[in-house]
């Protein structure tokens, strides 16, 4: 729910980064005939994806209907297909709209029968491995995109992409040293958003807040740089800062006005600092610019915190009966929380079957389980989400609330009041029950556990060279 933010703007910057590996460069042949026309609408799109940045949406769509004309002329131009491939794939993440995703697909495969990977057309498999995360198949992702490294060692635009797909699907290793080799190939925007989703990843906030200032410096388009800051604010409201989410989501929102990762993040600090019509207010537009299933349940949740029991019935319809692209832990935790908990423990252990075992699936798996009855279960993989190294709010929540139902008081209480500590507005609905659960648990006791009790020494007889029983002069240092 309140986690994947930053992700998920790491996840367009990823796509964005394909498009920069198929785009083709416009020259116009202008020697000798005056000052060079300002670029068009296509030709920027391309540009902005050679320096590895976002392009404008409305750029982005020009560069699409170029593509598209240019390829009823000339249909064997597999480069073409490719980079159309790769705008659709973008455009899709970036808007929320699946619709795109079988488009990018059809013209992916199609640059692939013009020219076959096995002579060369990288671009056409880096563009299917982005397809496959955004789509959340983190496998396939995964497979496409070592081939292209296999392939290519040193294309830069692969590893952002490999490192969404061993994110996915817990590799968290295989993905730091992607990170590594990003580094050590490229400079720029993009690099510094991974890096600063890797350092969060690792529970590293400083460092993390750090390359997304970075990020944010080195954008050279007004959709990077919003994107770098709706990464800031994400980063501030998971440390538990509204004031500085609302001005980091609002500096973005000056750039691009509707931008939707922002106006997300605005809602969710304009609902931390008690602003809640104009919270209900983001959340509509941003529903209405980006729908993502995660946003949908947040909106829903604040509506059921107001007591607008119509609304956000409505919104949890619109998000069990919508076409959603890797939406699959979320439709698990509206389940788990708003419907049937059952369903959401079938949801994810379809998930960890297919491989799908990050933090985010380990959370929700946990938090099924523990909500139709399998606590002793749950605890597995409530410890799996929280022992990563990411600091959530959520999980520990949810951790909490597992080993309160098993009785194990002590962890509970102390998950639970990290996750207050982490993040005190983490949900409308769930941190107002975790403040009630960590009071119903009352303070910890005087004594310590039975299990760190020191052993009581044995009473010494008299005569023995000591004294009866034991003395404070035992604690004392020896004499120098």
């Amino acid at each position: 729910m309140k986690t994947q933010n930053v992700s998920r703007t790491v996840l367009a910057a990823g796509v964005g980064a394909v498009l920069a590996a198929t785009a083709l460069l416009y020259v116009p042949e202008l020697v000798g005939q005056g000052p060079p026309r300002p670029p068009g609408p296509a030709e920027r799109a391309t540009i902005a994806a050679h320096a590895g940045a976002q392009a404008s949406l409305p750029d982005l769509a020009a560069l699409i209907t170029d593509r598209e004309e240019w390829l009823r002329a000339h249909p064997d131009d597999e480069a073409s297909w490719a980079e159309l491939g790769a705008a659709y794939t973008q455009r899709g993440a970036r808007l929320g709209d699946v619709r795109d995703y079988p488009r990018a697909e059809r013209a992916l495969r199609r640059s692939l029968a013009e020219r076959p990977a096995a002579k060369g057309n990288t671009d056409a498999q880096l563009g299917l491995a982005a397809l496959a995360g955004a789509r959340g198949d983190w496998k396939s992702a995964k497979e496409w995109g070592e081939q292209v490294r296999k392939a290519d060692p040193r294309r830069w635009p692969a590893y952002p992409v490999l490192m969404d797909a061993y994110n996915g699907l817990g590799e968290y290793k295989a993905a730091q040293k992607a990170m590594e080799t990003l580094e050590g190939l490229h400079t720029g925007a993009v690099v510094r958003a991974r890096a600063a989703q890797t350092f969060r990843d690792r529970g590293w906030r400083e460092d993390a807040e750090v390359a997304a200032l970075d990020a944010v410096a080195l954008a050279v388009t007004d959709a990077d740089k919003a994107a770098s800051l709706a990464r800031l604010g994400d980063l501030a409201w998971e440390r538990g800062e509204p004031d500085e989410a609302l001005a980091r989501h609002g500096t973005a929102l000056a750039l691009v006005r509707d931008h939707g990762p922002s106006l997300a993040g605005r809602a969710r600090a304009l609902t931390a600092l008690g602003r809640t019509d104009e919270a209900l207010r983001d959340w509509r537009a941003a529903l209405a610019r980006l729908p993502l299933p995660e946003y949908v349940l947040e909106a829903g949740e604040l509506s059921e915190s107001l007591g607008l029991d119509g609304d956000a019935r409505a919104l949890y319809e619109r998000l069990r009966t919508g076409t959603w692209a890797g939406g699959e832990v979320t439709l698990a935790l509206l389940d788990a929380d708003h419907g049937n908990a059952a369903a959401a423990v079938t949801r994810m252990r379809a998930e960890w079957a297919r491989g799908h075992r990050s933090v985010r699936a380990a959370d929700a798996l946990g938090w099924a389980l523990y909500r139709s009855g399998k606590t002793a279960e749950a605890l597995g993989y409530a410890k799996l989400a929280t022992e990563e190294g990411l600091r959530s709010a959520l999980f520990s929540y949810h951790r909490g609330e597992i080993e309160r139902a098993l009785e194990e008081r002590g962890p509970a209480r102390r998950h639970l009041t990290e996750a207050l500590r982490i993040n005190p507005y983490f949900s409308p609905l769930l941190a107002p029950k975790a403040t009630e659960a960590v009071t119903a648990l009352g303070e910890p006791p005087d004594e310590l556990p039975k299990e760190l009790r020191p052993e009581p020494e044995t009473p010494r007889r008299e005569g023995s060279g000591g004294t009866t029983g034991t003395s404070s002069t035992l604690a004392r240092p020896a004499a120098r």
